[in-house]
């Protein structure tokens, strides 16, 4: 029996990552069976307050997506096809019948989206820009969910507050969070988020799509089974 004091504060690091099992792997059966070649992006929920959050979060998912092998349909086009048919709220989007999004298109799929956290926070000692996303592919030609998942990422990966004591944390977290508010450092982890939440090179993330070379391969979660 060990003794817990005697560890180091990395060993205990060490320790506790190692206990930490990942999610379980997705079923890909639905999506095989499916094989979709395109994806249409839907207009994200937004669960926060920032109103820049669903376009930021939008625009950055387009290169994993196609960087899996996949056509996706030019978000700014599919925006200006639901405003010009009176469809300008994310929430009424999302309840348009499958059939009527794939006859509009002529998409194999789409991704619906909700954006759960969304910029920058100060607690304290630490300052840190988060976003977190949820989203789902579903199979517009029957309604079958294809895939689903979710993923967060965080500027405070990046930082390191350990210089200075209590008085020079205060003034990085300061510093961190202006800058990070006046830049949009969201935007840029949006773009982590998303290649977290969608590529199919990250575990649990999408199939390898027909444009891939990788087309028909395992992906990473599949490997692991």
């Amino acid at each position: 029996m060990f003794n817990l004091k005697s560890l180091t504060a990395a060993a205990l690091v060490a320790l506790l990552a190692g206990c930490v099992s990942p999610p379980p792997a997705h079923d890909y059966t639905a999506f095989k069976e499916a094989d979709p070649h395109s994806i249409i992006i839907l207009p994200p929920l937004n669960n926060t307050p920032e109103v820049i959050a669903p376009y930021s979060v939008m625009t950055q998912m387009v290169a994993p997506i196609a960087e899996s092998g996949f056509y996706v349909f030019p978000v700014a086009v599919v925006e200006q096809t639901f405003k010009g048919n009176g469809l300008t709220v994310a929430s009424d989007v999302h309840q348009v019948p499958v059939d009527k999004l794939q006859s509009i298109f002529g998409a194999d799929s789409a991704l619906y989206i909700t954006v759960e956290e969304y910029g920058t926070s100060y607690v304290v000692i630490s300052s840190e820009t988060a976003v977190t996303v949820s989203a789902s592919l579903v199979d517009l030609r029957t309604g079958v969910k294809l895939w689903q998942g979710k993923a967060r990422a965080s500027s405070a990966e990046q930082q390191n507050n350990s210089g200075g004591g209590l008085v020079g944390m205060l003034v990085v977290a300061a510093i961190n969070q202006i800058a990070e508010t006046i830049t949009d450092k969201g935007f840029e982890i949006a773009a982590i988020t998303s290649n977290r939440l969608l590529s199919s090179d990250t575990y649990n993330g999408l199939l390898y799509g027909p444009r891939s070379p990788s087309y028909g391969q395992p992906v990473p979660s599949e490997k692991k089974k």
